[in-house]
């Protein structure tokens, strides 16, 4: 969930600036570059992974993004991203040609990505003509009240998609996160008739990001998390948070994985989660031959339906001990 803009002054911008100018520089410079192998060289098996849990990230205003990544990279951790076209630091937005190239390098890397809506739409309500309200907002943005049909909300998946496909010439996977994690068994529905399944979090691994800062200093938000998360958990945050006056990442980021780790777990990509695993390996013959036997696109025969998702914990309940 993304909660309202909070007006701040130049020292609360100056602070996020601070910490994303280094990073930005190295992403947008291009100097994030993917390690090869020296030629004859063998990378070392993998340990076995029997504790996972499982990194999830939305878009946001990406000044955080490559410190974001270089911690993954630093502990070998693989994660999922969701992708909405949003406003950015630099003046740009997360999915222009200068980013493009940084996926591309993301991708590289061997994550996962879903769609995250295009202009971050975030459901409100099922209408009884069979359409959905949204509330449609990114960032800074001033909130819109918008109306779609199922077909125009399947586009509204599909296009970051698409552009994903011609930033890294490569396919996303057929997974979506609802903006603020809100949806409604009909908008599912929409959803999967078009090709996308759901991913939500667990309920311990909404991990406080996006809340105000004074009232949620990052060093509570990491006791929470070192406390909740468990093995096989979905966590979320986001790539910044314009309204958080002190940053979450690095700062949570990188002792939160340090302790986790620490007690045994590792972090595995959603297509290893035994809920997405058929979904996000399924080859595309199967859909077809789904969607020509009358299955719902997307749907290959034997797979459950779509269950709701759990709806993210707000701020009231954000630090239950």
């Amino acid at each position: 969930m993304k909660i309202p803009f909070v007006p701040r002054g130049p020292a609360q911008l100056a602070r996020v600036a601070q910490l994303a100018r280094p990073a930005v520089a190295l992403a947008l410079g291009l100097t994030m570059a993917v390690q090869a192998q020296p030629q004859g060289a063998s990378a070392p098996a993998p340990a076995p992974c029997d504790k996972p849990v499982y990194l999830t990230f939305d878009t946001g205003h990406m000044g955080v993004a490559p410190l974001i990544v270089d911690t993954l990279r630093r502990f070998d951790a693989k994660a999922t991203f969701f992708l909405a076209q949003e406003p950015t630091m630099d003046g740009g937005q997360t999915l222009d040609d200068k980013w493009a190239p940084w996926w591309k390098q993301l991708a590289a890397q061997g994550h996962d990505f879903g769609s995250h809506t295009w202009y971050h739409d975030a459901w409100s309500a099922d209408l009884p003509d069979g359409r959905f309200r949204f509330k449609r907002a990114a960032g800074e943005q001033v909130p819109q009240n918008v109306v779609l049909s199922a077909a125009e909300y399947c586009e509204e998946l599909k296009r970051p998609a698409r552009r994903f496909l011609e930033m890294t010439g490569r396919p996303m996977s057929m997974i979506f996160r609802a903006p603020a994690g809100r949806t409604s068994p009909a908008l599912l529905a929409a959803a999967q008739a078009c090709g996308f399944r759901h991913v939500g979090w667990s309920a311990s691994g909404f991990l406080g990001d996006e809340l105000p800062s004074d009232k949620y200093p990052n060093p509570a938000l990491l006791d929470q998390a070192l406390r909740r998360v468990k093995p096989g958990d979905i966590l979320m945050a986001h790539l910044g948070i314009w309204s958080r006056q002190d940053p979450w990442a690095p700062a949570v980021l990188e002792p939160l994985l340090q302790g986790l780790k620490s007690r045994g777990m590792c972090f595995a990509p959603l297509r290893d989660h035994p809920d997405y695993v058929a979904w996000m390996r399924r080859p595309q013959e199967a859909v077809a031959k789904a969607a020509a036997s009358g299955v719902p696109v997307g749907v290959p025969a034997g797979l459950p339906a779509v269950p709701a998702t759990p709806g993210p914990a707000g701020p009231k309940d954000a630090l239950k001990r």
